[in-house]
């Protein structure tokens, strides 16, 4: 088998473990990308996140993840849902209306490596998805699978920005895709100016210190600063809102992933329902949900700072 069958054998069986879109590229430092991070980080637009500042070098070089590595091949799994929340009730980003995508997609790039082995012998690999150091929109890009907007999100063009990201960096060498040069956001701002905190600043950038769903998510055992009342848009967990003002985003269709389907307890919550929510019937109820990350007290947080 040439590398041309092995590419298209690798991008079948991506279909077949459930990816929408795959991509190719070649395993390798990503300097000018690194740079933009080192100087994101250095003006301390990653608020309270130290993580982003650890594995600084991973992050840059593939080839420390995965000694050998010639390929980072990356996936796109559609999360866009089918129905969305009550329209007074407090609002969750869409990517959290199902199971945790990190245990569902970890369990799809097991499947998709073990695949590739059957046909391609002992292929050396690990799958990523948005918790190790890879930069995965960067890689994206490189596999032509889409740009970054304004918004600082990776849009494909036939589908939009709804989508779950995963990286599997490989030893086994495959050909390239062309990475995307145009940017196809043009003059458009929809982004910059619907984001009601102004965290989205020119040069593809966002601003954690500013943005809701780092207070939202990510913020720890803090309170939100009281200078952020009353902008929030009700968002308790997560926000949508570039990415849903985003006219790419009028291509996106609902998924086809079973494990993504709303749970009833996020459609049909009304804002009594959160406010009444004990600490043991969040556990029971959202033990497998991404709103576990920001655990009980991080919601109730949240909550108290839109309701007061």
């Amino acid at each position: 088998m040439d590398i041309s069958e092995k590419t298209y054998k690798v991008k079948q069986l991506a279909k077949a473990c459930g990816f929408d879109f795959c991509g190719i590229a070649r395993a390798e430092k990503l300097d000018e990308e690194a740079r933009r991070l080192e100087k994101w980080l250095s003006q301390g637009m990653h608020a309270s996140m130290q993580y982003m500042e650890r594995y600084f070098d991973l992050r840059r070089d593939p080839t420390l993840l995965v000694p050998g590595a010639k390929s980072v091949v990356t996936l796109l799994k559609n999360y866009y849902p089918s129905a969305t929340q009550q329209h007074e009730a407090p609002k969750i980003s869409k990517y959290a209306y199902g199971k945790d995508y990190h245990e569902i997609i970890r369990g799809d790039l097991t499947i998709f490596l073990e695949q590739i082995r059957l046909f391609a012998g002992d292929v050396q690999g690990r799958g990523f998805v948005d918790s190790a150091p890879v930069l995965e929109r960067a890689w994206a890009n490189k596999s032509g699978l889409g740009w970054i907007g304004k918004n600082a999100m990776m849009i494909n063009k036939s589908a939009g920005s709804f989508y779950f990201i995963a990286t599997l960096i490989i030893d086994l060498e495959l050909e390239y895709d062309t990475p995307l040069a145009k940017d196809f956001c043009g003059t458009c701002t929809k982004c910059i100016d619907a984001c009601p905190t102004e965290a989205i600043l020119p040069g593809k950038v966002v601003d954690a210190r500013k943005c809701i769903s780092y207070f939202t998510i990510e913020l720890k055992d803090l309170a939100i600063p009281p200078s952020y009342k009353n902008k929030f848009d009700n968002w308790l967990f997560g926000c949508d809102i570039c990415n849903d003002v985003c006219p790419w985003n009028k291509f996106s269709s609902p998924h086809q992933e079973e494990s993504f389907s709303p749970m009833v307890e996020i459609i049909d919550f009304t804002k009594k329902d959160w406010e009444a929510l004990t600490e043991d019937a969040f556990r029971k109820i959202f033990k497998h949900s991404p709103l576990k990350r920001s655990k009980f007290a991080g919601i109730m947080r949240n909550l108290k700072f839109l309701r007061d």
